[in-house]
């Protein structure tokens, strides 16, 4: 039984979760990318959503807003699927 959209004001508004860092703190796991996320922030509502559901936690959060960390990024494209605004791209590495 659904109650309704949740609402996050604030990244601090967001309940802690269980997550493993282990691997992810020892292995800078970017250099398997071919893609990669790319945030646009004109469009960004800072719900962190992306953040949430980000696998690997290579996107942290700065200043109220949500920032990934390519030296973890793997480019799996999950934060582009889970954003409900579609402010988050895929472009190809390099470019």
């Amino acid at each position: 039984m659904s109650k309704g959209k949740i609402v996050y004001n604030r990244a601090k508004d967001i309940p802690l979760n269980a997550m493993s860092v282990d691997t992810m703190l020892f292995n800078k796991t970017g250099a398997w990318r071919n893609v990669r996320p790319v945030i646009d922030y004109e469009n960004c509502i800072c719900c962190m959503i992306c953040w949430k559901f980000c696998p690997d936690i290579s996107i942290y959060i700065e200043d109220d807003k949500p920032v990934i960390d390519y030296d973890y990024c793997k480019g799996c494209g999950i934060c582009v699927e889970e954003c409900p605004k579609k402010c988050i791209s895929i472009e190809e590495e390099g470019r």
